[in-house]
């Protein structure tokens, strides 16, 4: 499993200019199974993806690589991965 967290390298107009798109790439890899929770951070200066370990770390960089935010220099990634080993039992299917 994988916690990706986004900062922004832009103003916060320039983030609005390209959040529909950026939505719109979420969808899709919500639709994947590959991310299964997101949202901007608190203060808002960035976000956090969390991705299914059902996938590499090389193929979490190729798909990441197609955000909008990532295609228009608007953040930074970082992806630390981790193994849970405990987790509610909703969870277990898709984590």
């Amino acid at each position: 499993m994988f916690i990706v967290e986004l900062t922004y390298l832009k103003p916060l107009d320039a983030i609005e200019a390209k959040l529909e798109a950026h939505r719109h790439f979420l969808d899709a890899q919500y639709l994947n199974g590959v991310f299964l929770a997101s949202g901007p951070k608190i203060p808002r200066d960035g976000g956090v993806i969390l991705a299914s370990g059902r996938i590499s770390r090389s193929d979490l960089n190729t798909i990441l690589a197609h955000d909008p935010f990532q295609l228009h220099g608007l953040a930074s990634y970082r992806a630390t991965e981790f193994s849970p080993v405990k987790a509610h039992p909703a969870l277990i299917g898709i984590l």
